[in-house]
């Protein structure tokens, strides 16, 4: 065991005797609610019914669909029904029955609100991986139209991760009206449709409900790196070549992009021949709604290019059949963070725009930048000022009055609503201001419901769970109603610093969160050295395997090119950055296990010269602000991998290669669990210590002069779509290197994303480690094979909760056959400690919730009620007609998500019976 993992083990024990002895002493003291912080944007989460008399509400930190009665006087809470984890969309398909899209059960909540005091899921269809949005298009609005990435358990097809060529964005589409009576597991959808960009996000409709426009996500901007080895060969390296002190820079890679006609670099030097795809930049697609089945619509009429960097969502003008769509449009082709007084170029401060694209017919595409009152040759004002007071930033949800003149939108890290009118939008007239825009209180607006007859406009904002009334005439916020809210306190207060722009940074249109995007990544790198900079010093700790060598462990400040790093998972994981150089190890207290160089704490603090040097604040945040960051941060964690078996099983390929991964081959030898060490067990699920998950926290010695913390492997799976690498005479040829035509992303693997496929990772570490290793490969070297299962083990790679958790089964009298072997496989996984299994039923008056406790019983949320037991459970649900809805929740959350919402230690059941509120936990 390493030193560092014996003391985090050790410190693990003392953590573990002080938990024993707490319990010892005081097993009767309440526990507090567990909750699993994993930011998934919302999407769509406010609707209205046809009707306008209610209005619905994803609670997404709840786990619950929260409904509304509408009046003159404003809204009444009269209902709250549990759906999926992670709700982000919500749609009424008439005053009867919504939709809720969940995004961490990979599912859609068919609700019944027909008697809206007591609604209660009648159907729950199973989707690809992370679903985003909802509408409902095709002939008489009958057709459900769903996003969800091009993978997952629930998906019938071979996602083929390592083929060249394939779209990663699907939308599926199911009959509406006949989901509730299907005898299969999730629903039979109608087709399933694939488009040609990476994974997708927002939907909207045109007037007529003909033709649906799905949009991708990360659509990218027609980026990618050329590697290092072929611009020291071409002598290719953009000045400047030392920095502010004359001292010389390494070579590295190069961001080039794609003008049109030429590859180019920020020098405008042509890189044709080094690039071996094509990037067509595909962002909207539009389906012909009303074809058996929905397709896309041929030629150009089926998409738009050049949308936006990163988009969110869309909503269609009703007069006129424009669509908007709500986007930033990144700037990674330009270099450097800091001042720029030496390199004279910096994209400090000006690192995204946030604009709405209007596309029109003939596949038109115009962008409107919302903040053409920023100067970006000036910066850095003191925050606030009224340069900053007039941005929108993050553009999320719009909505657009009936007679298509009016356009809302939600400025999602500025806190605000901005008003514009669509001629001036379209036509790029309109002009930034203060009486354009509408504050909201709780910060973050994500969703929008326009209420025009009544003058209002509904606004859920993310950063404290709540829905704002804004009166339309006056633009006024009226009322301001919160959701209940499991979330600690601690993710409350810290929500704010990953997205507040106006807080953040100078202009007031960036944040962390522009390029770390709810929490993850862009999908593109950035050049952020330093030319103003100081080299520094690597304070480790180093793999014995490969050590610096020689023994320089310098960092200097032009460091080239770096995908974004997701700020999910870091608790445990030692320092951060790709180079490591985010670390305590250089603080004068290193005496304690997890201090220093295992302090993420410490690490993550080190992050404040982004708000500076990269948002252009002129000064960093308060430290009492930069710690609720860091509390918030910590939090973040990793969803399940969506390619791995639901039992968390490995297929034959996937278990030959992690065989391969830990094999060692005797002395001296070493395997490749040696530097990326996986123990996802940790100290038995701790939250506080949650394993290794790939890292250690160690870093490899210089890979061309720099030395590099060794990465985690979760998001394998998410890198893919970069097919096709010029070969790097100097270094290495690795197989195939022709031309592979159009791909869906321009960076892949490695720090850089130079790397277009992990065999061909694979390949060049295999080379290294047998030229450069002194020990060499171990006997039996991999061959290709084994490559290729290796490949398939990283993508199949443990994250820090089972492929289980957010599973979902509803089990009615319809589909029996095939739901009973799902609740076998919930209830086997629960039993392992893998999820907390949950079960809800609409039974009498009420919701019903129960938690499986093993053995084949629930307990009911009353305390003086016997368990129940299992096939009691089912045969209520299949001969009674009332469905229950199964559930497998994150280890330690079943009691607050089934049986006691607010986590007072009083039953939901008996709250209920005793007329106090199981969302309030001062009411008992």
């Amino acid at each position: 065991m390493r030193p560092h993992r014996a003391l985090r083990s050790q410190n693990r024990l003392l953590s573990t005797a002080a938990t024993l002895v707490c319990l010892a002493v005081g097993a009767s003291a309440e526990a507090a609610p567990s909750y699993t912080l994993f930011e998934s944007g919302q999407v769509r989460p406010l609707a209205l019914s046809p009707s306008r008399n209610l209005l619905f509400a994803a609670n997404t930190p709840d786990n619950r669909l929260e409904i509304f009665y509408v009046s003159s006087g404003g809204l009444t809470h009269i209902s709250s029904v549990t759906v999926g984890l992670e709700p982000v969309a919500v749609a009424a398909r008439n005053d009867g029955e919504v939709w809720v899209v969940n995004h961490l059960s990979d599912s859609v909540s068919v609700v019944d609100v027909s008697f809206p005091l007591r609604p209660r899921v009648v159907r729950t269809l199973l989707v690809g991986d992370e679903p985003r949005d909802i509408v409902f298009g095709g002939p008489g609005r009958s057709r459900a139209f769903i996003t969800a990435a091009h993978r997952g358990q629930n998906a019938p097809f071979d996602p083929q991760l390592t083929t060249p060529g394939v779209g990663r964005a699907d939308v599926w589409v199911f009959n509406a009206s006949a989901v509730a009576t299907q005898s299969s597991l999730g629903g039979t959808p109608l087709t399933i449709l694939s488009f040609f960009t990476d994974t997708p996000r927002a939907l909207a409709v045109s007037p007529d409900g003909t033709s649906v426009y799905a949009a991708g996500f990360h659509t990218g901007n027609r980026t990618t790196a050329v590697h290092r080895a072929i611009v020291e060969d071409e002598g290719g390296m953009l000045p400047p070549f030392t920095n502010y002190l004359g001292e010389p820079q390494l070579t590295t890679s190069l961001i080039v992009q794609h003008d049109g006609t030429h590859w180019v670099d920020a020098g405008g030097n042509p890189w044709d021949d080094s690039v071996m795809f094509s990037l067509p930049d595909k962002d909207v697609f539009v389906i012909d709604a009303t074809a058996n089945p929905p397709v896309q619509r041929p030629g150009s009429a089926g998409y738009f290019t050049g949308v936006g960097t990163v988009l969110y969502n869309m909503v269609v003008n009703p007069a006129n059949g424009k669509v908007y769509v709500s986007n930033t449009e990144a700037f990674n082709l330009d270099r450097f963070e800091g001042p720029g007084t030496f390199a004279g170029t910096s994209v400090r401060g000006h690192l995204h725009e946030s604009r709405i694209s209007v596309l029109g017919s003939g596949g038109s595409v115009l962008p409107r930048h919302l903040n053409k009152h920023i100067d970006y040759s000036t910066c850095c004002a003191p925050v606030p000022n009224a340069e900053n007071a007039k941005s929108l930033a993050t553009p999320v949800d719009m909505a657009v009055t009936s007679d298509g003149s009016k356009l809302y939108v939600a400025a999602f890290g500025s806190s605000k609503v901005g008003v514009f009118q669509t001629a001036q939008i379209e036509n790029d007239t309109f002009t930034p201001s203060l009486a354009s825009q509408i504050q909201v209180t709780g910060g973050g607006p994500s969703g929008l419901a326009l209420d025009q007859p009544r003058g209002r406009l509904y606004v859920l904002t993310r950063f404290d769970n709540s829905i704002s009334i804004v009166n339309t005439s006056t633009n006024a916020e009226t009322a301001h109603i919160p959701l209940h809210n499991p979330e600690p306190e601690s993710v409350v207060r810290g929500r704010r610093f990953l997205h507040d722009a106006s807080f953040s940074s100078a202009h007031g249109d960036s944040s962390c969160a522009s390029c770390h995007v709810f929490g993850d990544v862009d999908s593109l790198a950035w050049d952020l050295g330093n030319p103003d900079g100081d080299t520094v010093t690597n304070p480790g700790p180093f793999t014995n395997i490969n050590p610096p060598f020689p023994a320089d462990t310098s960092l200097k400040p032009m460091k080239g090119p770096m995908t974004t790093q997701s700020l999910r998972g870091m608790a445990n994981h030692g320092p951060m950055h790709w180079r490591g150089d985010r670390t305590g190890g250089n603080d004068a207290s290193t005496a304690q296990p997890d201090s220093g160089a295992f302090d993420e704490r410490a690490a993550f603090e080190k992050f404040q010269g982004g708000f500076t040097n990269l948002l252009g604040r002129h000064a960093p945040i308060p430290d009492e602000d930069m710690e609720a960051f860091t509390d918030f941060i910590l939090q973040l964690s990793y969803p399940p991998n969506p390619i791995r078996n639901l039992d968390n099983s490995l297929n034959t390929d996937q278990q030959a290669g992690r065989d391969h991964f830990f094999r060692e081959g005797g002395a001296g030898t070493f395997s490749c669990n040696s530097c990326h060490t996986l123990d996802p067990d940790g100290n038995a699920g701790s939250s506080e210590f949650p394993g290794f998950f790939g890292t250690d926290g160690a870093s490899i010695g210089q890979e061309n002069g720099q030395s590099f913390k060794i990465p985690h492997l979760r998001n394998m799976y998410q890198k893919v779509g970069m097919f096709g690498m010029a070969p790097v005479p100097s270094l290495f040829h690795l197989g195939d290197n022709d031309f592979k035509g159009d791909q869906i992303r321009g960076f892949g693997f490695m720090h850089d994303g130079v790397m277009d496929t992990l065999f061909r990772f694979h390949q060049a570490i295999g080379f290294e480690q047998s030229e450069f290793s002194p020990n060499g490969f171990p006997p039996g070297a991999p061959g290709e094979l084994l490559r290729e299962q290796a490949v398939e083990y990283m993508l199949a790679f443990d994250t820090n909760l089972a492929p289980i958790v957010g599973q979902q089964v509803t089990l009615g009298s319809h589909n029996a056959t095939a739901a009973w072997p799902r609740i076998d496989l919930l209830r086997q996984r629960a039993e392992v400690g893998e999820c907390d299994l949950v079960a809800k039923l609409p039974f009498l008056l009420e919701e019903t919730g129960l938690l499986y406790i093993g053995g084949g019983q629930f307990t009911t949320a009353r305390a003086a009620a016997p368990p129940l037991s299992d096939l009691v459970l089912r045969s209520l649900a299949v001969l009674t007609g009332h469905p229950v809805t199964y559930t497998c929740v994150p280890p330690g959350s079943g009691t607050r998500i089934g049986i006691d919402r607010d986590g007072d230690g009083f039953l939901d059941g008996d709250e209920c019976d005793a007329g106090t509120d199981p969302a309030d936990p001062t009411s008992h």
